[in-house]
């Protein structure tokens, strides 16, 4: 039995930011502990800003920054959602959605993920005839979306953006490198709809969660939410440098991508035949897993004994899955043999 307790529960990457993440910490001095930033008398934010907006080909005024995405999530939805006004928001996604719309009394209209067989997916169809029905004036879409792992088209994305072209569209991104590195596409859809906002986080495939860094593309339109974001002082001297560290760290963190991909098909191979299991199709750093509804609390009970914390989804539309934020390889084993064990040890389960 282990005695070191291993985190399989809050998305968290396991392996650690790039070795020039904590170089650039230990390179700080009294500048950026003590001392204001002075970025303002060259008309920008911070370095991190201007490299950011050279990477998606937007102005640096239409890169916002923040203490990771959920303070830029929570600041759009209070900038622009009304007490009484309708936001749309994904059936199964993360509960804070709903906790930030219900901060400035929102009027939450949920929008259908289904299931279709080994992976969930948005249902357009639905999804465009709520919003012709509530007309909200804002929409979240969450892709890869938290906790089913499933992605939006392209596509189909362009086709929703373009329905919906007249309201505030919300794009949150938080898991996007796991799924894709192209940049390309965001300098166009910046392009095609001003009432865009994409989210994105260092937290995640970076693994930077502890220094709570995040950034958003902002629309054209949509510059009441600059304003409204404005930091007069400027932002986190320490956290900028090490940002900027992780995206000059390229190789280290699509090794890593690809440890996880590999990863994901050992569970789907060793999980997945197991009786009344489905272990669904990721394009994050976490896969969910459909088991049968007897065994989440002795399960739980099982992993927990031995020091392995799992998320068992407690929610509406998901309360017989656990959802296994991906570990190292050797955590990922650890947790996949426990599972098996478990299931050797209770066969009649």
């Amino acid at each position: 039995m282990s005695t070191e307790t291993l985190y399989f529960d809050r998305n968290e990457n396991q392996y650690g930011p790039a070795p020039a993440c904590f170089d650039a910490l230990r390179n700080a001095g009294i500048a950026q502990m003590s001392f204001y930033s002075r970025d303002f008398m060259r008309n920008v934010k911070s370095p991190l800003s201007e490299r950011l907006a050279a990477d998606f080909g937007v102005e640096e005024k239409e890169i916002l920054l923040g203490y990771g995405g959920e303070d830029l999530l929570k600041q759009t939805v209070h900038c622009f959602l009304g007490a009484g006004e309708r936001i749309m928001i994904p059936s199964h996604s993360w509960w804070y959605y709903k906790t930030i719309a219900d901060e400035v009394d929102g009027i939450k209209v949920e929008y259908p993920i289904v299931e279709a067989g080994d992976v969930y997916a948005y249902d357009v169809p639905a999804m465009l005839r709520l919003y012709d029905e509530h007309r909200p004036a804002v929409v979240l879409i969450s892709s890869p979306n938290n906790p089913t792992g499933n992605v939006l088209s392209r596509e189909d994305l362009l086709h929703v953006l373009e329905h919906m072209k007249d309201t505030v569209v919300v794009l949150d991104q938080a898991y996007w490198s796991y799924a894709d590195q192209e940049n390309d596409f965001i300098g166009e859809l910046h392009a095609r709809f001003p009432n865009l906002l994409v989210i994105r986080t260092f937290s995640k495939y970076y693994s930077l969660a502890g220094v709570r860094i995040g950034f958003a593309v902002l629309g054209t339109k949509l510059g009441t939410l600059e304003r409204f974001s404005a930091r007069y002082l400027g932002y986190h001297r320490l956290s900028e440098p090490v940002a900027l560290a992780a995206l000059e760290s390229t190789e280290y963190y699509r090794g890593i991508a690809e440890k996880m991909e590999a990863d994901k098909e050992m569970f789907r191979a060793r999980l997945g035949d197991l009786p009344g299991f489905t272990v669904y199709r990721s394009w994050a750093n976490f896969i969910l897993v459909k088991i049968p509804e007897t065994l989440m609390a002795p399960l739980k009970e099982y992993l927990t004994s031995r020091g392995l914390v799992v998320k068992f989804m407690n929610e509406e539309l998901l309360h017989s899955h656990m959802r296994i934020t991906l570990g190292t390889q050797e955590m990922n084993r650890v947790l996949a043999d426990t599972i098996l064990a478990y299931m050797e040890e209770h066969p009649s389960a």
